[in-house]
């Protein structure tokens, strides 16, 4: 059984915008990603900042989602929840290892229901961003907003086995497919070189649809 029925259609769902910034001095690439789900923005701040609710469409996450605290999500990226105006945005720290970069997350009430704005920054290293550009962690985020939106539309728990195995087939392939394009031309729209952007989104869609033994991580 396949979760998608459209991937295509699904994929352009979320508008991507790549942009170059700097942090205390340091280069930053921003990764934004926009989509509006067909919810109010009460339900939408609930399916992100609800503890329980999290793990049905993300990760199990533990520790305190109150500014100043700390979080843990399994398996993943922890860090430190920043600022807190609900229902309207929340950032935190996204710390994996001792790489440290920011997340932003802006909900605006629109005529079809409520934009979820994500905005990822991060120091890069050049040589990284040469061989994956922002698809690296756009696909992550692009298979999260799809895992919320499945999620919104039945209220139900995604089915771990389904999600894990979404890369395996055709349609999932045409989604990642879809989705790393996307990044790689928003990588040509703020600056970077079409045939460089281009590689590195092809890439990025062969990491994410090789089995993790076969293929080493980025």
């Amino acid at each position: 059984m396949s979760l998608l029925s459209d991937p295509t259609a699904l994929a352009g769902l979320v508008t991507r915008e790549v942009r170059t910034g700097a942090r205390a001095g340091t280069p930053t690439r921003i990764a934004v990603a926009r989509r509006v789900y067909p919810t109010d923005q009460a339900d939408l701040w609930d399916a992100l900042t609800d503890i329980e609710r999290i793990p049905r469409w993300f990760l199990p996450v533990t520790g305190s989602l109150e500014v100043g605290g700390h979080y843990q999500l399994e398996g993943n990226a922890n860090g430190v929840v920043e600022t807190c105006d609900a229902p309207k945005h929340f950032a935190v720290t996204w710390e994996m290892g001792p790489q440290v970069s920011w997340l932003s997350i802006t909900l605006t009430p629109t005529a079809d229901g409520t934009e979820l704005e994500l905005i990822h920054e991060a120091p890069v290293d050049p040589d990284f961003w040469t061989q994956y550009g922002p698809g690296a962690v756009g696909l992550g985020w692009d298979l999260s907003f799809l895992g919320l939106g499945m999620h919104l539309s039945t209220d139900e728990p995604l089915d771990p086995t389904l999600t894990l195995t979404l890369h395996t087939t055709p349609e999932g392939r045409e989604f990642l497919r879809t989705a790393a394009t996307g990044w790689g031309e928003a990588a040509i729209t703020d600056g970077d070189d079409p045939t460089a952007a281009r590689t590195a989104a092809d890439q990025t869609f062969t990491f994410y649809t090789t089995e993790p033994e076969d293929t080493p991580e980025p």
